[in-house]
């Protein structure tokens, strides 16, 4: 099992919270949704403590059933968990990430969400007839394998696997778990233009689900992506697993006219 990257623990913030007695909104959900988005955009990390929900109760001007209610609704959610002789703790977020063109260590640190790395391979081997297709080389050429497990406010999130030209970029392990792959393209004058990309789901591993912290058998979303450069060269293959309990894909959808 590799070693978890280390954060200090947080206090935990005071929120601006409020609910509005106007609204035809419940009063439990416009305090829970204010309670989701608050732990979504980081405000409330992982590990932090609600105050008791007497004292919420008291603070919002609210009952004690109704603030139960949206604390309870974040629990059902997996957001919240109640811990005797602690009280009522974050436990985490989903990462919610869009579908374009950038890296998950790009999208997670604007997302306040300090994303950590721990690289589990970073070694040259021979292209198997998958990897050589999508980088358009000969089946057996030398191509560069990266394993990484990707964490996010301590937690693992992803398991990342990408093949890479040989040559095309120093691949040093202390900078790849100190930065994202992407980062480090743009820093050697690469290019990035455009990705082919699909997105699926499977049943985890018996060791998939141990780097993720899940059962075997969990759901996880995968993604496979190949990004090309401006002059139209593959410089990357990425085949992604994310674990589905913590991390969903967002997009936008127009209507074709």
């Amino acid at each position: 099992m590799p070693k978890q990257p280390r954060h200090a623990p947080e206090p935990s913030p005071s929120l601006q919270l409020a609910v509005d007695r106007t609204s035809p909104v419940p009063l439990y959900f416009q305090l829970s949704q204010q309670l989701e988005a608050a732990i979504e955009r980081g405000a409330l990390t992982p590990g932090s403590l609600l105050g008791n929900e007497i004292e919420l109760a008291a603070r919002l001007g609210l009952s004690r059933p109704t603030v139960r209610q949206a604390i309870q609704s974040l629990v059902d959610k997996g957001l919240l968990v109640r811990r005797r002789g602690v009280g009522t703790q974050v436990v985490h977020s989903q990462v919610k990430r869009p579908l374009e063109l950038s890296s998950l260590y790009d999208d997670l640190e604007a997302a306040g969400q300090r994303p950590a790395t721990v690289v589990l391979g970073n070694a040259a081997e021979t292209a198997s007839a998958r990897v050589a297709a999508a980088l358009g080389i000969a089946e057996g050429a030398e191509v560069q394998r990266i394993e990484r497990l990707r964490y996010a406010h301590g937690e693992p999130m992803a398991v990342l696997v990408n093949h890479l030209p040989v040559g095309l970029l120093g691949c040093d392990t202390e900078r790849l778990e100190a930065t994202g792959l992407y980062r480090m393209m743009r820093a050697a004058g690469i290019t990035l233009h455009s990705a082919r990309q699909s997105v699926g789901a499977r049943a985890a591993d018996e060791r998939e689900a141990g780097l993720l912290a899940e059962e075997r058998g969990a759901p996880v979303l995968t993604m496979e992506r190949t990004t090309f450069d401006d002059t139209g060269r593959a410089v990357e293959y990425g085949s992604h697993i994310y674990r589905a309990s913590r991390y969903a894909f967002e997009f936008q959808l127009l209507v074709r006219s």
